[in-house]
Formats: structure tokens, C-alpha cells, sequence
């Protein structure tokens, strides 16, 4: 845990299945008005959500569930092919609408909780991921407003793979790129792509280009 988190236990988990291990750190937003709400709801045992950690606005870091525990953020989804997103990682929410830029003191306290994680569980960059990665078209968190290519140049996030093929890719040669990049999720090619920019690109519109093919994220 962080040294200075604040502790708020949550009902909202159990055991990790089949003996798994965190391997992934899942990024969310909480959609809601404040801090607060999103701690209630998460310490709420009828709501049936938890994260391990929670990050308010001003930098804040609450704790709601034990890292060696399987907290219920990430719902159904899938990485790299597997399933079972909640055995296998650790949820942080950041409290945000979706619609505002995340604060300075924030993703401070981000960056050092991250590298807190991945050195505990021995994570590698690759394995930070967010809420919309692994579940495309159902879920858009952290969003567009969320700094990825901060954190990939700071060796907390992946920076991802190019396949530059220097012309506009076919669908098929899109999807195959992308379940490379780890999204295997079983959705259309409008789905997968929006889901693809949202993470690298999210001020990317239009049809499928060649820029679409590259994985990585820019500064």
C-alpha cells in the first residue's frame, strides 16, 4: 500500500480465483460528483463495486480492499485473452467525471501508487491498462481526458507497438494489430477502434486510417 493511503475498508470483495496473482493494474474514473459519493458507494455492501484504491482531486489515496484481495471493479472483460480481469489485477479509482482534466496533485499520487504496485507485484508497464481496454464498448474510463503518454514516459504505462504498413489497413489487418496490443475482446471493428483511440489516439475521428496502426503513445 502507499504509505500515507487512508484506510477505508470495503465489504465489496473475496478470495482471488485459482490462485492468481495481480499481473495488471486497472485505471478507472468514478463518474460522480465528488470524493465522497464514490467512497460511499464503494464501502456500500448493496452497491457490489470496490477498487483498491480510490485518489480524490487533491491527491488524497484511500484503500479500500487489501492488494492480495480481489476487489469488484472490472466486471466482465478480457486482455491478452484472459478473462477474470478482477483476479488478476488491481483497480485504482480516480475521482473524475469524465469531462475535466485530471488534477496535478492527483496524478502525483498516481505515479507514486503505480510504482508503489508494480514493484510490490513486480507488474511490468504493460500491465497498466484502463477500464476501457478491457471491456470496449461497454466502458470509456479513465477517457480522452486521462494523460496515458505521462505515464508511458515515465515507465508506468505501456508505450505500445508500431505496425506501419504505410497504407490505410484493411479491417482484418486492423483487428489483428489490435488483439497484438492486447485488445481481444469479442466486438465490432467500429467498437475496437473507438476503444483503440480512446486509449492512444482519442482525438482521432473519422474512418480507419493508417495512423490507426500505430500502438504507441505519442507526447
Amino acid at each position: 500500500m502507499l504509505a500515507n493511503a487512508i484506510q477505508r475498508p470495503s465489504p465489496n470483495f473475496g478470495v482471488r480465483r485459482n490462485g492468481l496473482k495481480p499481473s495488471l493494474i486497472v485505471l478507472h474514473y468514478t463518474a460522480m460528483d465528488s470524493a465522497a459519493s464514490a467512497l460511499a458507494r464503494l464501502c456500500d455492501a448493496t452497491s457490489e463495486v470496490s477498487a483498491h484504491y480510490l485518489i480524490t482531486g487533491r491527491g488524497e489515496a484511500f484503500q479500500l480492499v487489501a492488494e492480495d484481495q480481489r476487489a469488484w471493479h472490472a466486471g466482465q472483460g478480457e486482455w491478452h485473452g484472459l478473462d477474470d480481469i478482477n483476479s488478476r489485477s488491481i483497480g485504482i479509482e480516480l475521482d473524475n467525471r469524465g469531462n475535466h482534466p485530471f488534477s496535478e496533485p492527483q496524478m502525483a499520487s498516481l505515479e507514486r501508487l503505480l510504482q508503489d504496485i508494480m514493484n510490490r507485484w513486480h507488474i511490468l508497464p504493460s500491465g497498466v491498462i484502463g477500464h476501457s481496454d478491457i471491456a470496449p464498448g461497454r466502458k470509456v474510463d479513465p477517457g480522452p481526458r486521462f494523460d496515458w503518454a505521462r505515464l508511458a514516459r515515465l515507465n508506468l504505462a505501456g508505450a505500445g507497438s508500431s505496425f506501419d504498413i504505410g497504407a490505410t489497413p484493411s479491417p482484418d489487418q486492423f483487428s489483428v494489430a489490435a488483439q497484438a496490443a492486447g485488445f481481444t475482446a469479442n466486438v465490432d471493428i467500429d467498437t475496437l477502434l473507438m476503444s483503440t483511440r480512446l486509449r492512444y489516439a482519442p482525438w482521432r475521428h473519422g474512418p480507419l486510417c493508417a495512423a490507426d496502426m500505430d500502438f504507441c503513445h505519442r507526447s
